[in-house]
């Protein structure tokens, strides 16, 4: 029987989703398959670096992976290190308490992993400058990290449903580009953790329709219109993201189909029908977002594919 579609309070939802929580909990620790990080890296390729241990300096000749790929697996693992922040928003969004907390210490437990085991390869392989890379982290971590719909439980739950899969995707095609298999399988050992966890925040927000639909469309369409990977905070993101989305790994025809849409299907939004005037505004402003980011993404891709051909008319041997 579905719940009342009247106005909830925060503590209101709080308390009738934690036993979607508790079994989405349960569901989840049932499907999580434990593995260790230092079993995906290839340490013997390691050797020691210049500084006290007096061994070799970073060369940008040490890795044979494409700029592209480099771009892409910064972004991933800087994003990754502000996990300390991502934990201080959504302990302060959802609380510490019952199921919810066991969740939130569940999740950053699991996503710990995730920058171990991306900055271990980096480093053993040497693909990126060791130093910058540091001097990254330490400038993006400093920089602190606050959601964009700050306390907002709704639109929290909203943002990580897109941002989960976002990452798993771009994980998935980062590992593809890199043209390193080893690399390939870490990341989608990685991307498999984004996706059950894609999954725990979705069938959430799909239980928050039931209770409180017109909260949650609204929720729903201020997240994706003004959606923002968490990283976007990150030194030169606009730089990187441009040559990350011009090589194909992650761009707006992927956001929009692989990311927005699939969720949005689940969530069947352009079907339901217990919306008042303001859930429906909503929808109806989402609808038309989803129109103008489909053109936006069609243009792109054409202008990609016009630059490559250009490129590749130019670099063909003369005749």
């Amino acid at each position: 029987m579905p719940y009342t579609s009247g106005p909830k309070t925060t503590f209101e939802l709080l308390t009738e989703l934690e036993p979607v929580v508790a079994a989405e909990l349960d569901r989840h620790l049932a499907t999580a398959k434990e593995w260790f990080p230092h079993q995906y890296v290839p340490w013997s390729l390691g050797r020691d670096f210049d500084g006290p241990l007096d061994g070799d300096p970073w060369s940008p000749e040490d890795s044979t992976i494409s700029p592209s790929a480099k771009e892409a697996l910064i972004v991933n693992l800087l994003t990754e290190d502000n996990l300390p922040g991502y934990h201080r928003e959504i302990s302060t969004i959802f609380g510490r308490d019952g199921a919810w907390g066991t969740w939130v210490d569940r999740w950053t437990a699991e996503e710990n992993r995730h920058g171990i085991v991306i900055r271990d390869y980096l480093t053993v392989t040497r693909a990126v400058d060791p130093v910058a890379l540091e001097r990254a982290r330490m400038r993006h971590m400093q920089g602190g990290y606050q959601a964009d719909h700050g306390d907002k439980m709704l639109h929290g739950l909203a943002y990580v449903s897109f941002q989960e899969l976002a990452t798993r995707v771009s994980h998935r095609n980062t590992g593809k580009a890199s043209g390193d298999p080893v690399c390939e399988r870490l990341l989608a050992r990685v991307a498999a953790d984004e996706n059950l966890h894609m999954l725990f925040y979705r069938n959430l927000l799909a239980a928050a329709f039931e209770m409180s639909p017109n909260a949650t469309m609204r929720a729903v369409t201020d997240v994706v219109t003004n959606f923002q990977m968490p990283g976007h905070t990150i030194d030169d993101f606009l730089r990187k993201s441009v040559a990350i989305a011009r090589a194909g790994i992650y761009d707006l025809r992927i956001h929009l189909d692989d990311v927005v849409l699939p969720v949005l299907r689940q969530w069947r939004v352009f079907e339901l029908e217990d919306l008042n005037a303001d859930g429906d505004k909503a929808r109806q402003e989402l609808s038309e977002f989803l129109d103008r980011l489909n053109t936006a993404a069609t243009r792109f891709t054409e202008r990609r594919a016009r630059r490559d051909s250009e490129e590749e008319r130019s670099s063909a041997p003369k005749l």
